[in-house]
């Protein structure tokens, strides 16, 4: 690993790097916060995929570009004479000590869940900070993300279950609720305004249900986005199997029968068990 002060010096060369490509490069001179937001939303993806991978290669390349469009967004600060990446860098290490008075001051901390419950309501005194519990959520999180978010800072402040099994009457009771809305609108709903109705109040109700898992993983200390991407790719394998399946047979995936699918399914689930 590299000493301090060759990771300041690495750091230094990619300003530098940075500076000559927005003087000489029409593309990077080109550049805006606007143009740039979808690569970086991309990147950000590309490199969640190698941290569920688990792929240090790619992790280490993907945190490259990330940190490419962070320089960059100070580049384009700095030129227009509001802030540049010292900026950056001093006002995220202000709230990192502000944010750990037990490391950096006098408080007495102990454990991380005595740092997590002090969390939110440190942040809440900061100057320019989040004037309230909720309002450090980000209006564009994914929906799932924004869901497990919202749950864990309301419990940082002590609106949570009392025992973290209370939470399955809530999740049956939500399931039920949903399973009603369901089939009215598809048994009772007659009319089209009737039907609309059935199914926004079904869409609703279907939120409700996911609201209460995702509480409920959050209770048993389960990510629920990590847990879905990793039922994702569980199925995109065992599909690709079932599809590799009917190609030696000669077969497009659609002449298969939900016999045969199901059967290459069952033996995906074994031979793929590890993988």
């Amino acid at each position: 690993m590299h000493s301090i002060q060759e990771k300041k010096e690495a750091f230094g060369r990619l300003l530098d790097v940075m500076d000559t490509l927005r003087e000489k490069c029409p593309w990077d001179r080109k550049q805006t916060n606007e143009s740039l937001r979808p690569n970086t939303i991309e990147e950000t993806y590309e490199l969640c995929d190698a941290l569920m991978k688990d792929d240090n290669l790619n992790i280490c390349k993907e945190l490259g570009d990330v940190l490419l469009h962070i320089v960059f967004y100070s580049k384009i600060g700095e030129e227009k004479g509001e802030f540049d990446v010292a900026d950056v860098c001093n006002k995220l290490c202000d709230k990192l000590i502000f944010r750990h008075p037990h490391v950096y001051g006098e408080m007495k901390l102990d454990t991380a869940s005595e740092v997590r419950q002090t969390w939110e309501q440190i942040k809440t005194k900061e100057k320019d900070g989040n004037k309230t519990v909720l309002s450090g959520v980000p209006d564009a999180l994914p929906s799932l993300v924004k869901a497990y978010r919202i749950q864990d800072k309301a419990r940082n402040v002590g609106f949570d279950w009392e025992e973290r099994t209370d939470v399955w009457k809530k999740v049956k009771e939500e399931i039920g609720e949903f399973e009603e809305e369901v089939e009215r609108l598809y048994s009772n709903a007659e009319t089209e305004a009737a039907k609309e109705q059935a199914q926004k109040k079904a869409t609703e109700e279907f939120g409700d249900v996911m609201f209460s898992l995702i509480n409920a993983a959050r209770l048993y200390k389960i990510n629920p986005d990590n847990a879905l991407e990793h039922t994702n790719q569980k199925f995109i394998k065992r599909f690709n199997y079932v599809e590799a399946k009917a190609k030696e047979q000669g077969k497009a995936l659609k002449d298969l029968t939900l016999e045969e699918m199901d059967r290459y399914w069952n033996e995906a689930k074994v031979s793929l068990l590890d993988t």
